[in-house]
């Protein structure tokens, strides 16, 4: 990868799909170093630090556990980058202020972490991977902007 980027990830509702794309360019071994899929909450917690209190009062999805889920695996595993995906991908699970296809996508570097939110339409796969779709297309922009 340009610029001697090293990337991880944490994934939830994708599953490792986001990962599994990552590695499937060659040579992705020389800036991937890792990721982990956290389900469920308590490996949110466990794995990735994000607080019980976050979790707790704003839910699994949402900004600051994006956030938390980015930082935490940044920290976890040392790279310049990470990336965070929780949402809600359906076909239930959703509610009035959160609907089927919200996700919210962070990004950790050293200047900082951020999240953004997206609603996608689609069945199951399709929110996946149209999640994976923007979490590549956030580390891109990072990338190119020079914002890691």
């Amino acid at each position: 990868m340009r610029n001697n980027v090293t990337i991880s990830v944490a994934e939830s509702c994708t599953g490792g799909l986001l990962g599994s794309i990552i590695t499937s360019v060659p040579g992705s071994s020389e800036y991937f170093l890792g990721g982990t899929i956290t389900y469920s909450n308590g490996s949110k917690e466990d794995l990735l630090m994000v607080p019980e209190t976050t979790i707790a009062e704003k839910g699994a999805v949402s900004e600051e556990t994006a956030v938390g889920m980015a930082a935490g695996v940044r920290k976890m595993f040392g790279s310049d980058l990470s990336l965070s995906i929780t949402g809600i991908a359906g076909p239930g699970g959703g509610t009035a202020d959160k609907p089927v296809g919200t996700v919210w996508i962070g990004v950790s570097s050293k200047n900082g972490t951020f999240a953004r939110k997206f609603v996608f339409e689609g069945n199951r796969d399709e929110v996946r991977i149209s999640a994976v779709n923007a979490a590549i297309t956030l580390l891109i922009g990072t990338i190119e902007h020079g914002t890691h």
